[in-house]
Order: structure tokens, then C-alpha cells, then sequence
């Protein structure tokens, strides 16, 4: 990916201060399959950040509503400067596994669904809203992770429903992006 596509991104970070102790954090949040992670992948390109995978942290594919306090509890701990951790979900044998660990300092680009809830907002300096038609999420979705997530896809999109209209994610962010 070029650097020049997100030259708008890394001059909007730049500007802006730690919100999270010595750390700044970019949340990038959006609807599943609408790009979150290649566009977090090419701004992590761009910029040297550390990267956070949400998906790493749901505790199952009922878990969208309990990951934003996961998160707020790890990045808790980046305020202070501390190594921020919590359970890595095994998706295989769907139960929590190793401590998955986060270092502060620089910063450090959020993935995933409920990267911008409420209870996170307080720890982000940028919050970056990506999307996509939804039949080409869909497709981008299961294209990208087979039959493990097609038996989930409504279950999951009935989660991200409910949580968007919750938490207004969407008219909350920085900066919107469309792939």
C-alpha cells in the first residue's frame, strides 16, 4: 500500500497528544469485512505502530458486548505506563489462552469491532470509522475467513447492530473511511 494514501491519517496523529499515559492510541472500528484491518495494516506500514488485533481478545462469537471492557482494562494499564494484558481468545478450542501482552509507549493502532465503544473513547486520540456496501462486507468477510465464519455471519452482524446503535460509534469518529 502506499504511504501516500494515508499521509491525511499520519498528519492527523501527529497532531494530536497521548490520550493514553506516554501512548497514542488510534482506534480503527467499523462493521466486520469493511476493510478495518488492511487499512490498519498500511497505517501501521506508514507509521511503525504497534498494532492490536480485537479479534484476538473476543471471547467467542458471542462476545462483541464484552470486549470493549477488555480493552478499556488493558489500555487502563498502558495509561500508566504499564504492560497492558489480557486472555488471547483460542478460537479453536473456544476458550481463553495466553496472556496476550501490550507494551506503552509510541502508538499503538487499535483493529476491530468495538475499538471506539464508550468505554474505550476516553484512552484514543483518533478514532477512525471504515466501512464498505454491506454485500461487499459480506463477501470480503467470508472470502477472507471461509466456512469458519459463514455459520456466524448473522449471529455476528446482529451483534455489531446492536452494539453500533448502542454506543453511536460511527458520529463519534475522527475521520471516516470508505474501501
Amino acid at each position: 500500500m502506499s504511504f501516500h494514501r494515508y499521509e491525511p491519517v499520519v498528519e492527523q496523529i501527529a497532531a494530536r497528544q497521548p490520550a493514553c499515559g506516554s501512548t497514542t492510541v488510534v482506534a480503527v472500528d467499523g462493521p466486520s469485512g469493511a476493510g478495518k484491518t488492511s487499512f490498519v495494516a498500511g497505517l501501521a506500514e506508514a507509521t511503525g505502530g504497534q498494532v492490536l488485533h480485537l479479534e484476538d481478545l473476543y471471547p467467542g462469537w458471542h462476545g462483541l458486548a464484552a470486549t470493549p471492557p477488555i480493552v478499556a482494562g488493558v489500555l487502563a494499564s498502558v495509561a500508566v505506563d504499564a504492560i497492558g494484558t489480557a486472555p488471547r481468545w483460542d478460537w479453536v478450542n473456544d476458550r481463553p489462552g495466553p496472556l496476550l501482552s501490550v507494551r506503552p509507549g509510541g502508538l499503538l493502532l487499535l483493529d476491530g469491532v468495538g475499538s471506539g465503544a464508550t468505554v474505550v473513547r476516553p484512552f484514543v486520540s483518533l478514532l477512525v470509522w471504515v466501512d464498505a456496501d454491506p454485500a461487499v462486507r459480506k463477501a470480503r468477510a467470508l472470502a477472507r475467513d471461509g466456512g469458519t465464519y459463514a455459520p456466524f455471519w448473522d449471529v455476528w452482524a446482529a451483534q455489531e447492530a446492536v452494539h453500533f446503535a448502542a454506543e453511536g460509534t460511527r458520529h463519534h469518529a475522527d475521520l471516516q473511511v470508505t474501501t
